[in-house]
């Protein structure tokens, strides 16, 4: 069978039924909510000073990654190359509606340059006008220059613009084409990441991928509910808030 029929067919199948929920995740206590957290700084006005301290910071409390605009990958490396904390870079960002061979290309410069993650946004436009190959061909391009390079690919499915339905299709299409996550939003539209959306792309991912929930995620309260929900990265510019909130919280 034809993988996208396959793939279509299975949407509609999760649209009636979705498969059991996974196991679910000890909560993190303390300092260890760090690691959960992908330190982000993709503001359009973030300067290299701001970078600087986003890097500092992470050295210091421990972060998952950095998560940086293309430009600031070389200067982020840098700065991290003697330390355990990896960078993270979007690509095709915040609209993902540049050529598929733009997003390689970048995508390798990022990885020449030192990133070791790819947050790719997807053609929503594409998956909204059911051009499903193009969709699946673009994420297998970018998941084999990175996987080539030994790093990891989140797909970014800006749920906030999608239907139940595309959000399903969105989340097969990139388990099929081998990505390592699917991530929830860009953060630069009209919404982030859902509880509901959460559960959603974890039911349909099952256990073998990550979920990546952004946008939005400001508290411990809004980390913890993420968590609970199937997320195993959360992207936010506020780790140190949540991380000092969870420390408080510990030593109560």
């Amino acid at each position: 069978m034809d993988l996208l029929v396959e793939l279509l067919e299975k949407s509609e199948a999760y649209l009636q039924e979705l498969p059991p929920a996974t196991p679910p995740q000890r909560l993190p206590l303390g300092r260890e909510i760090a690691a959960w957290i992908d330190h982000t700084l993709l503001r359009p006005e973030a300067t290299a000073t701001q970078v600087k301290t986003l890097c500092e910071e992470a050295k210091q409390y421990g972060f998952a990654s950095v998560c940086v605009n293309p430009a600031f990958v070389h200067l982020a490396a840098g700065l991290l190359a003697e330390s355990k904390v990896p960078v993270c870079v979007v690509v095709g960002f915040p609209l993902g509606a540049t050529l598929p061979i733009l997003k390689v290309v970048e995508t390798l410069a990022c990885l020449n340059a030192g990133a070791v993650e790819i947050d790719m946004v997807m053609n929503v436009g594409a998956l909204k006008g059911e051009a499903y190959g193009q969709v699946l061909n673009e994420i297998q391009s970018v998941v084999q220059v990175a996987h080539n390079q030994r790093a990891i690919v989140k797909v970014i499915l800006e749920t906030c613009l999608l239907t139940r339905r595309e959000k399903i299709l969105a989340c097969l299409i990139s388990k099929a084409a081998g990505a390592d996550f699917v991530k929830t939003s860009t953060g630069f539209n009209a919404g982030g990441a859902t509880v509901e959306d959460v559960q959603l792309m974890r039911r349909v991912v099952g256990s073998e991928m990550g979920v990546k929930a952004s946008g939005g995620i400001r508290t411990l309260t809004d980390a913890l509910a993420m968590i609970e929900a199937g997320a195993t990265r959360l992207g936010t510019s506020a780790g140190v808030r949540i991380l000092q909130e969870a420390l408080a919280r510990e030593s109560e």
